[in-house]
């Protein structure tokens, strides 16, 4: 996937400015997308002069201008087109996986920190997505709202996001958890000989 299915998608629910598309991309995009400010104002301006959005200027009198984007429907066809070839699957790329790899090699007190500083990011990340969840719901249960309201993409990918977040949280933990303890028993040996 290239960043530029990532942008058409969030645009299909509103007309959005670079600055309101980089606050979507932090907030709900990112769990499967990463994307700093300057990407994104790059990759709207290619897909603009691609003619699969367009953007319009709006006059703000108390703040500068502002331009906004919309989907246009060669940007639909090419959603269309992406969602039609085979998907990738993912990969892991983890620095801390690294670590933990190398940990019988290395002081695992600094793997350990890295390890609960991570689980309390994901926790962190765990109470956003249920802001955002519950907020996409409104006043609906889960079940309700996964049978028959709108919009579900946005609501499945938080819902993976939320997943996603709660699996790095437990295994983050049960990591740490664990490195801890061999460390405890490792010292208590050591202290016996």
């Amino acid at each position: 996937m290239a960043l530029r299915h990532a942008v058409l998608a969030a645009l299909l629910d509103g007309e959005y400015s670079g600055y309101q598309l980089a606050k979507i991309f932090d907030l709900s995009v990112s769990n499967f997308w990463h994307a700093v400010p300057q990407q994104l104002y790059s990759e709207l301006s290619r897909l603009e002069t691609e003619g699969l959005i367009s953007g319009r200027q709006v006059i703000q009198h108390d703040r500068p201008n502002k331009r906004v984007y919309t989907v246009t429907r060669a940007g639909v066809d090419e959603l269309e087109r992406f969602a039609s070839t085979p998907a990738k699957p993912g990969t892991i790329r983890e620095n801390i996986l690294v670590m933990v790899q190398a940990v019988d090699h290395i002081s695992a007190d600094a793997v350990i920190a890295q390890l609960e500083e991570r689980a309390r990011m994901s926790a962190a990340k765990v109470e956003l997505f249920e802001r955002m969840l519950a907020r996409l719901r409104g006043d609906l249960d889960e079940h309700t709202f996964l049978r028959s309201a709108t919009p579900i993409g946005p609501y499945l990918t938080c819902l993976r996001g939320r997943r996603f977040e709660q699996e790095h949280h437990e295994w983050f933990t049960s990591t740490a958890r664990l490195l801890r303890a061999r460390a405890g028993a490792h010292a208590e040996g050591g202290e016996a000989s």
